[in-house]
């Protein structure tokens, strides 16, 4: 297939790759236009503009920030005008459900179909082909767009358009709550006098375990805060939570405490930082290095 993928940044460029070596042609624009170029040795074209990659695509892969780049990428840069009548968008950022329906409509006037298909993996799942993709929109365009998502991972169809991100929204709950959680335990543990990482050792495999306490619990012990999802994009998909909560007369308390514990992690200058990061605004709260 001939395929545009807009946004090569930490997860759009594994994702690219992996395209390229599935054999599709792959055309690839980012605003960082260096970004683009490294997919240029295997065999992709990049593009300096947006409207050009899409210009002749089967189908357009938006992998950015969140709703309002979207939104400008595609509206305000004249891609969706030059997206060819007929052609599929798998929007796979993660943006408000109501932005996704949004668009969903806007690009449907144009003659061009639409699937909101969030993804959940982090880098590490962009690079093995592992990510769990959430997709919302019609049957058709989701079995349409199956064979391409197979290449980056695990397909759910969940509803009409603004499902996946629901989808994603409830992910991102349960991801920072229990960040929150290990990270929590793990410094109690330690302020204890206990060893965290025998801790993290002894509870795997009980009912405590989890891949966050395997992958971000190791990233605690090791005060390895290296952005693979960064406590930024976490914030932001909280607040997308509360924000849709809200539109839907949804009382989310638990998600409104740690929208409040992420928020002050960034304005302690915390945004860069992994999201397992939070581990750094609890230590600081209590004393801790």
């Amino acid at each position: 297939m001939k395929i545009a993928i807009l946004g090569i940044g930490l997860m759009g460029y594994p994702m690219a790759r992996r395209l390229c070596e599935a054999g599709h042609e792959v055309h690839a624009w980012n605003r960082t236009a260096e970004r683009a170029q490294r997919l240029v040795p295997l065999g992709a074209s990049a593009h300096q503009n947006p409207a050009d990659a899409v210009r002749h695509a089967d189908l357009v892969i938006t992998m950015l920030e969140n709703g309002p780049v979207v939104e400008h990428v595609l509206f305000e840069l004249g891609t969706a005008p030059a997206i060819p009548k007929g052609a599929l968008v798998v929007d796979m950022s993660s943006i408000k459900p109501a932005e996704a329906r949004d668009h969903a409509a806007r690009l449907t006037e144009l003659g061009v179909e639409y699937l909101d298909s969030p993804v959940s993996g982090g880098t590490i799942g962009a690079e093995q082909g592992t990510l769990a993709i959430m997709a919302g929109g019609k049957p058709a365009q989701f079995e349409r767009a199956a064979p391409v998502l197979r290449v980056f991972g695990r397909p759910t169809h969940v509803g009409p358009v603004g499902s996946g991100q629901m989808a994603k929204l409830a992910n991102q709950m349960i991801v920072g709550i229990t960040i929150g959680a290990v990270a929590e335990a793990l410094l109690f543990c330690e302020r204890g006098g206990a060893n965290m990482a025998k801790v993290r050792e002894a509870i795997t495999g009980g009912f405590a375990d989890s891949r966050i306490l395997q992958v971000h619990g190791q990233r605690m012990i090791e005060r390895d805060f290296a952005p693979r999802g960064k406590m930024s994009v976490q914030t932001k998909d909280l607040r997308n939570a509360l924000a849709t909560a809200e539109e839907i007369g949804f009382d989310a308390p638990i998600t409104q405490l740690f929208e409040k514990l992420y928020g002050e992690g960034l304005e302690h200058g915390l945004a860069d930082l992994d999201q397992s990061g939070l581990f750094v605004e609890l230590a600081s709260r209590n004393g801790m290095s």
